[in-house]
């Protein structure tokens, strides 16, 4: 398990602020498909995730899981909606087993009179906005077939961790769309499957089918 200096928000700190820090925080631990909060819920604490997968979604009116993102520990959750004081976008779930501690948000505003903390506050919002921005992109630009491809180049070894019905969860498509478009893939001899293993064969044709959200013969 993780602990609060192996996280960059909080690596400034000195070992006396990372002990206060500890002492306030509560340890949670959760099974696999454990929920660590609801979309629409609040809370006055931050959530680290100190061990453990969790994946962020969204439920449509119709009831529809849209996947948001996974985040690996260890991680800050939901850092927009604990400094905002607003509800979870989105719910939270973990993949397996995992940890997650929670500090309370009076807490961490103390931690912002440490210039090096609030810098990387800053930073740490910062990179959510582009992520934000980049799965905006991705939900609304991309065809399946270029989620597919940027899956493969930024994470495949999440073929070796997770079956193919949650990649297709991941990816918001069916499984059956998966499965016929790596089918493509491997008959195009861009990639090769072996024991849930991807081995790349052609990074360009990959990267082509993202810029040009098809692919090419």
């Amino acid at each position: 398990m993780f602990e609060l200096k192996n996280i960059p928000l909080f690596s400034k700190l000195s070992d006396e602020q990372l002990s206060e820090l500890h002492s306030y925080m509560y340890i949670h631990h959760y099974e696999k498909e454990s929920i660590v909060f609801y979309e629409g819920e609040t809370s006055e604490y931050l959530h680290i995730l100190l061990d453990g997968d969790v994946r962020l979604y969204k439920t449509s009116p119709k009831g529809t899981q849209v996947h948001m993102h996974n985040f690996v520990a260890p991680e800050v959750i939901a850092l927009f909606a604990a400094f905002e004081s607003i509800p979870f976008p989105a719910t939270c779930e973990f993949l397996g087993t995992g940890t997650v501690g929670l500090l309370p948000m009076e807490k961490i505003y103390n931690c912002m009179k440490n210039v090096d903390f609030s810098i990387a506050l800053v930073s740490a919002l910062s990179k959510r906005m582009r992520l934000l921005s980049s799965l905006l992109h991705k939900e609304t630009i991309y065809s399946t077939e270029a989620k597919i491809a940027d899956i493969i180049l930024e994470n495949p070894s999440v073929f070796e961790r997770l079956k193919n019905n949650e990649i297709a969860s991941i990816l918001n498509m069916t499984p059956e769309t998966l499965s016929r478009i790596l089918t493509k893939m491997k008959k195009e001899e861009i990639i090769t499957i072996k024991e849930h293993m991807v081995t790349i064969l052609n990074k360009q044709a990959l990267q082509n089918i993202i810029e040009t959200n098809r692919i090419l013969k």
